[in-house]
């Protein structure tokens, strides 16, 4: 079933709630036009914030805004949840799980996924950290470890209940290694007084010479010191060749045994399920094979359907030369400049190339320690570049009640250690306990 809704103005269709998605909504919030945001999910994740989820920071609930809620006072916007299936650029519709949409133009902001880079058993025997359900379900995981633990009488088991490793060391692997550091001693004190603390193994796994490639060489150095001086155990120039119920096998024949695997190594552009129609149409055959991307304008449109824009995530950028590396602050930017070049389509007018201001990027490492690269230009560590971590994050986090939430989770953090998440939901795991 095909819908049409029954109005004479143009309807732009925008696919994906997430950063760009929701900036592009916000605005063109008052155009005279029909828009429509669709999402599997009725809730924005906030993604930087998943893994204080799945370390008991912070409740599920402060990282997922009701789009409803949010698109409250857009009074031209509905929402539409469905799973887009595929897009039909020379007929203009979309399909998906309950109907087919049309459209005059096309937002693609469906984000990105995890990348398994081919390696065997990762798929089906390690946690990603991309979703909701995702956090929730590791977060059950490391405290479903520590019970078992507890009650585990073989030694060599007990270990690998609480071994925690860790598959690459981008932003997210290195911000859940600090976390998983300050999380495993104040559990074990609190609420585990039969464990000792010296069997807790955390393990960081990572392909390259440093962690956080994108940033300044010393200020990757300085993580890496961060994270040993708080128990981490960090291997650099390691690959990992397969991934087991039990273990994991690296590309020099070393296996870990391991209980939880957390995959954080690589995205992959996140394309409507029908993969075969895009790689087929004439536009998305343009694909970059950095993370499966879609090549667009510096418009951000797509190259042979100036009615489509793809942004976030799915689209391939280029600025100085360089592709983006696929962070929120370019996928809001790119959100505001979509909506203005359907702005000035509507009105007859040319867009404009997307040009992205670099204001910066930032990682926190553990309590008091953190990088910040500003303007591309100014390298920041330790207490001063945390706080500006947290600052940046709680501006950022859509709904006043979960900024204060947030926040005072993170005041109780600091100045009391207490972790109050101790619930574990059945339901919500992901890998069966073999042992």
């Amino acid at each position: 079933m095909t819908k049409n809704y029954a109005t004479s103005k143009p309807k732009i269709v925008i696919i994906g709630a997430g950063f760009a998605g929701l900036r592009a909504v916000k605005n063109l919030a008052r155009i005279d036009a029909e828009i429509l945001l669709i999402d599997r999910n009725n809730y924005h994740t906030f993604i930087p914030l998943l893994y204080q989820v799945a370390t008991a920071f912070i409740p599920p609930k402060t990282v997922a805004y009701p789009l409803h809620k949010y698109l409250h006072s857009a009074a031209n916007t509905r929402f539409f949840q469905a799973e887009v299936l595929a897009i039909d650029f020379e007929r203009k519709f979309v399909t998906s799980d309950r109907e087919n949409i049309i459209y005059d133009y096309l937002v693609i902001a469906t984000g990105s996924k995890t990348k398994f880079l081919g390696v065997d058993g990762a798929p089906k025997y390690t946690y990603p950290l991309r979703t909701l359900n995702d956090a929730v379900a590791l977060r059950d995981r490391i405290l479903g470890n520590l019970e078992r633990a507890v009650t585990c009488t073989d030694y060599e088991r007990r270990q690998q209940l609480l071994t925690f490793t860790i598959v690459g060391g981008g932003a997210t692997g290195v911000e859940l290694a600090g976390a998983l550091s300050e999380l495993i001693p104040t559990s074990l004190v609190d609420n585990y007084p039969q464990l000792d603390r010296a069997e807790v193994k955390i393990i960081l796994i990572h392909s390259r010479t440093r962690l956080l490639a994108d940033f300044p060489e010393r200020l990757g150095d300085y993580t890496g010191k961060q994270l040993r001086r708080r128990g981490v155990t960090i291997y650099f120039s390691t690959r990992v060749r397969s991934v087991t119920p039990e273990a994991i096998e690296l590309d020099d024949g070393t296996i870990v045994k391991t209980a939880t695997i957390i995959w954080t190594a690589g995205v992959e552009a996140n394309l409507p399920a029908d993969s075969e129609q895009l790689s087929t149409a004439s536009t998305l055959s343009h694909i970059a094979p950095r993370r499966e991307q879609v090549c667009v304008r510096s418009t951000l449109q797509l190259l042979d359907y100036p009615e489509v824009y793809a942004v976030g995530d799915v689209a391939y950028v280029e600025q100085d030369g360089k592709p983006l590396l696929g962070i929120a602050p370019e996928a809001l930017q790119q959100g505001t400049a979509v909506a203005g070049n359907l702005k000035r389509q509507l009105r007859g007018l040319p867009p404009k190339s997307f040009n992205y201001f670099n204001k910066g990027t930032a990682a926190i490492i553990a309590r008091n320690a953190g990088v910040a690269y500003l303007f591309g230009k100014i390298p920041l560590k330790g207490w001063f570049a945390w706080l500006l971590w947290l600052g940046i994050h709680l501006y950022y986090l859509p709904g006043l009640s979960n900024r204060l939430i947030v926040f005072k989770s993170w005041l109780r953090d600091y100045f009391t250690q207490e972790r109050n998440i101790r619930q574990i939901d059945s339901k919500s795991t992901k890998i069966p306990f073999y042992f």
